[in-house]
Formats: structure tokens, C-alpha cells, sequence
């Protein structure tokens, strides 16, 4: 990615600054993690049976622990370390509600926690070929995020996407007793197909042209598959929606009194137990009022 800074009409390259030390990067990225992942930091630098794990947040939408590993050099292997990671909490549960319940002087308990969507992020100003090509699995909760800064004030963070033609890690797994196999048993990526699974062609065309609609509002917007949900987001989550057996039911991110619905047709669920984020809820069986329903989701992109 090249960057610019412009002057009168005329473009200068902005130059990388590299970081001297990992220590750099993982401070200037943790000290933002909730702007850059909307993740809460549990602890730095967490040790647990001669583990050092950079960081430790909570991803407090889907209800599980993140681990987060800062890399500057490029000689090793995302895939080892991130499965023993995994394996790691996976194996010492409650170690890491212990973390949690001190930081917070919280009480949360271990099955408040979906440990089926716990993840790995690693975070380095680049990978290689070899990286990205290892962790090409749609359902290898291994995440690789490119983290680079520009002149003094630039930085800019880009996740290295999976292919759509990624295979399972399954596939090539075959032992189940190997760590490796035994995340894979208890830990599950979702992707938009597993939301479509099972649906009739009539409801799949009318999720994919409300898709196709809040995409078409803003660049930038992506999908974002979770267990209950599909989320679209830009930086953060702009609507949350559900395929149901006949229609689609929509979560529009904002609190109660920021949502102008002249035609009325979101109700208020700020007071009820809901999937997905903000406080506003439509059901939407057609396209009658396709365009209505972006004017309300726009509102969340302006917010």
C-alpha cells in the first residue's frame, strides 16, 4: 500500500517508519485496542504455565477471550504457536476467568464465556507468502493483521482476508488427538454460508439483495460472520442482521432516541435480551421498503 500526502495539487510519498522493537508495536496497538479491535484489555503481558501471552483482551460481542502476538521478524511459525495458544486456553479455563473477574472486579463465570469462538490474532507490519498461505483455512480461528505506521501521524491496519476458496482445516486434519485436532473440535469459525445453510431460495435472494443494498452505502463496509449473526461493520458494527426462515431480522447500531423512524416500522428493545448490537430491531420480509430501511441504517453509518 502506498500512502500520500498532498499539497497544492501535489502528491509526496509518505515513508514507513518501521518499529525498532516488537516492544514499540505491541505498546502503540495495545494502548488502542478498543479503537482498533473494540476489544477490552484483560492483561499485558499475561503469564500462565511458562506462557508469556502479549495480550489478553475480551471480545465482548461474542463473548470469548482473544490472544494477541506481536511479531517483527518474519522467521516464525503463526500456525505452532497459535494452535498451543489456543490449546492453552482451552485447557486452563478458569486460569483466565481468574485474570478477568481481578481486572475487572468482575464475577463473570466460565459459562458466560463462548470458548467456541475463542481466537488468536497475530499483529506484524507484514507476513510472508508462506504465513498467509498457512493459515488460509476457513476454519482456523488464526487471524493475521498488518499494522504500519507512516510519517508521524499515519498508521494503518489491514486484515489479511481468507480466501473464499479456502478449504477446511479438516480436510487435511486427520489425527483428532494432535493439538491442532482438538481446537478444531472445540473451537468454530463461522462463515456466511453456515448462516444460509438450510434456507429457501426466496430468502437467500432477499438476504442477498439487502447485502448488496448496505454494502452499496459506504466503502469500506464488511461482513463479518459470528455465531448468531451476520454483523456489518465499518470500524465498528453498523447493523447486525439474521437470516430466518422467511425473513431477515435487522439490529440497527444505535442507542434509544438517535433513530429518526418516521414510518415506525424498528421497535425499541433497549429494555429486552437481543442478538445483536443497538437498541432498534425490524423484521424485513420484502423489499417494499428497501430503500426506507438504508435511510435508517445510513443514520448508524453517520453516527
Amino acid at each position: 500500500m502506498q500512502i500520500f500526502r498532498e499539497s497544492e495539487h501535489i502528491l509526496r510519498t509518505v515513508q514507513e517508519i518501521p518499529f525498532k522493537l516488537e516492544k514499540e508495536l505491541h505498546t502503540l496497538f495495545e494502548q488502542n485496542l478498543e479503537v482498533l479491535m473494540s476489544l477490552k484489555l484483560v492483561k499485558s503481558e499475561f503469564t500462565i504455565k511458562n506462557y508469556r501471552i502479549d495480550t489478553l483482551a475480551f471480545d465482548a460481542e461474542s463473548k470469548a477471550f482473544v490472544i494477541i502476538e506481536y511479531k517483527r521478524g518474519q522467521n516464525y511459525s503463526v500456525v505452532d504457536q497459535g494452535v498451543s495458544y489456543l490449546n492453552l486456553m482451552l485447557e486452563y479455563k478458569a486460569d483466565f476467568i481468574v485474570e478477568y473477574n481481578e481486572s475487572f472486579g468482575q464475577s463473570l463465570k466460565r459459562d458466560e464465556v463462548d470458548w467456541s469462538q475463542s481466537r488468536i490474532i497475530f499483529v506484524s507490519t507484514s507476513f510472508t507468502e508462506f504465513q498467509k498461505q498457512s493459515t488460509n483455512f476457513k476454519d482456523l480461528a488464526i487471524e493475521l493483521w498488518e499494522f504500519k505506521r507512516f510519517g508521524s501521524d499515519l498508521v494503518t491496519i489491514n486484515q489479511i482476508k481468507k480466501s473464499k476458496s479456502a478449504p477446511n482445516i479438516r480436510q487435511v486434519q486427520q489425527n483428532e488427538n494432535t493439538e491442532l485436532g482438538k481446537i478444531t473440535r472445540e473451537i468454530k469459525v463461522y462463515t456466511e454460508e453456515d448462516h444460509l445453510i438450510g434456507k429457501s431460495d426466496q430468502v437467500r435472494e432477499l438476504y442477498e439483495i439487502y447485502k448488496s443494498a448496505i454494502l452499496n452505502l459506504s466503502t469500506g463496509i464488511e461482513v463479518d460472520a459470528k455465531k448468531l449473526y451476520l454483523a456489518f461493520k465499518k470500524a465498528k458494527n453498523v447493523v447486525d442482521l439474521r437470516i430466518q426462515s422467511e425473513s431477515l431480522k435487522m439490529w440497527i447500531n444505535l442507542k434509544k432516541g438517535q433513530l429518526l423512524d418516521e414510518k415506525g416500522l424498528t421497535r425499541d428493545v433497549s429494555q429486552f435480551g437481543h442478538w445483536g448490537n443497538g437498541d432498534y430491531e425490524l423484521t424485513v420480509g420484502d423489499t417494499e421498503n428497501l430503500e426506507y430501511v438504508m435511510s435508517l441504517i445510513k443514520q448508524a453509518l453517520a453516527s
